[in-house]
């Protein structure tokens, strides 16, 4: 990990992972889109973790994190900003696969769109503009 020093004594380094809520039995959702769509790996959950349900994925140094909550509602507004490599071909892929790209050029150094998962969660993908 390389950490910024950002206060006395402590650095600040890239995120681990970031996590989104998902309504209980919602995991088979959840890997036909991280997985068979992003092309995501799925990684094993700890035991005692694994018990909570949800799922988890990897992929280009991310992890997503997709935990069960009771009351889930999904994130419509706060999202991961994901950096991705081919903006262009991931849209059309996410596009093949019934999901709807809203691209938005107000990002400064930028191309970005967004999109949303098979459960409502806002996500927002951006690659720097050469």
């Amino acid at each position: 990990m390389t950490a910024e020093n950002t206060g006395p004594g402590f650095g600040i380094g890239p995120l681990h992972h970031v996590q989104l809520a998902i309504p209980a039995g919602a995991e088979e959702l959840c890997r036909a889109f991280w997985g068979e769509v992003l092309g995501m790996t799925e990684l094993a959950k700890p035991p005692v973790l694994a018990t909570r349900g949800g799922c988890w994925f990897s992929g280009g140094g991310l992890e997503v994190h997709l935990g069960v909550e009771a009351d889930f509602r999904p994130a419509t507004k706060v999202h991961p900003g994901i950096l991705v490599q081919s903006l262009h071909d991931l849209a059309k892929r996410l596009e093949t696969h019934g999901h709807e790209v809203t691209w938005d050029d107000n990002f400064p150094g930028h191309d970005r769109f967004y999109a949303f998962d098979k459960l409502g969660n806002r996500l927002e993908f951006l690659e720097p503009r050469t």
